[in-house]
C-alpha cells in the first residue's frame, strides 16, 4: 500500500477543515484519531474520493484519485459507522449481490462470492434475512461483507464500531485482524490500536503527531487532559 497526501487543503463555508496535510502512508494497519470535528473522517474519506480536496493532491498507489476515481474506487473498500449507510436492500443477499453485479455479470458466480464472504465472516445464517431483522452488530457484519465480496486492496473504517455492543466489537475486530488487507481505521476506542503499527492524531485539520502506537496514544491522551 502506497498513499500519498501532497499540501492537501479542504475549506467548507464554515472554515478550513483540512490544512496543507502531507504525508505518506505505507504501513499494514494504521490509525486515525482526534477530537470530534478535528478533520479526521475528512481526512481518510479523501483515499477513495468521497471527498474532493480544494488543492493539492492524492494518490493512491501510484493513481491520482481525482482523476481516476473508478479505479481507485476498485482498490479502497470503505466501511462507514453507521450501516445504514451502506446497505441498500432489503435483503442480505440481494444487497451483496447488487454490489457485485459491475464486478461480476454472471449470476451464478455472484451467489458463489456471496456465499463465501459470508462464511468467512461466520454470518452465513443471515444470507436471506431481511435486513431490518439485523441487530445492529449484524448490519455492520454485512456491510464489512459487502466490501469484501468486491475484494478491494485496502480497506478504510470509519468508526466501525462505535454504535456496537462490547460483543459485537469484539467480534468486529476479531476479523479485521485475521484479514490480510492493509488497513487504516478512524475510532475513538483506544483501545483497538494497541497492536496496530502507527497512528495518526489529527486537530484542526492537521496532523499533530504521528508515531507507533504506544507513544501515539500516551501523546493522545496528555494533549487531552491539557485541552480539558
Amino acid at each position: 500500500m502506497l498513499i500519498n497526501f501532497n499540501q492537501i487543503c479542504l475549506e467548507h463555508s464554515t472554515g478550513q477543515i483540512l490544512q496543507d496535510v502531507s504525508i505518506s502512508l505505507t504501513e499494514s494497519r494504521i490509525g486515525v484519531i482526534g477530537a470530534n470535528g478535528s478533520g479526521k473522517s475528512t481526512l481518510v474519506r479523501l483515499i477513495n474520493g468521497l471527498i474532493i480536496p480544494n488543492s493539492g493532491s492524492i494518490a493512491v498507489n501510484g493513481l491520482d484519485v481525482t482523476l481516476n476515481i473508478k479505479q481507485v474506487r476498485r482498490q479502497v473498500g470503505f466501511v462507514f459507522q453507521n450501516p445504514d449507510n451502506q446497505i441498500v436492500f432489503p435483503v442480505v443477499s440481494e444487497d451483496l449481490d447488487f454490489g457485485l453485479k459491475s464486478r461480476l455479470p454472471n449470476a451464478a458466480e455472484r451467489q458463489v462470492r456471496i456465499k463465501e464472504t459470508l462464511a468467512r465472516l461466520g454470518i452465513e445464517a443471515l444470507i436471506d434475512r431481511a435486513v431490518h431483522q439485523l441487530s445492529g452488530g449484524e448490519k455492520q457484519l454485512v456491510a464489512l461483507a459487502s466490501v469484501l465480496s468486491l475484494e478491494p486492496q485496502i480497506l478504510v473504517l470509519d468508526e466501525p464500531t462505535t454504535q456496537l455492543d462490547l460483543r459485537y466489537r469484539n467480534r468486529f475486530m476479531n476479523i479485521i485482524s485475521r484479514l490480510t488487507h492493509p488497513i487504516i481505521m478512524v475510532t475513538h476506542d483506544l483501545d483497538l490500536l494497541k497492536n496496530f503499527d502507527r497512528v495518526l492524531v489529527i486537530d484542526h485539520g492537521k496532523v499533530v503527531h504521528d508515531s507507533p502506537p504506544d507513544s501515539a496514544l500516551n501523546w493522545y491522551v496528555e494533549f487531552m487532559r491539557q485541552a480539558a
